[in-house]
């Protein structure tokens, strides 16, 4: 098998404030973007925008 190399951009998933679920998913390059990333996102299950901040995804 081939080894994988830890590169500058990994995937991370965003998680409500409120209702505590992990929504969305996306990228983020770690050069750029050192601390953990806050979004306003929407929620489907509040229904409506919250803050969704950063996790570790699966």
């Amino acid at each position: 098998m081939a080894s994988k190399k830890k590169g500058t951009v990994e995937i991370i998933a965003l998680q409500c404030s409120e209702c505590k679920r992990k929504n969305y998913t996306t990228y983020k390059n770690r050069k750029n973007i050192t601390g953990k990333l806050e979004l306003s996102k929407y929620c489907p299950f509040d229904r409506k925008h919250t803050m969704h901040k950063e996790t570790k995804a699966k």
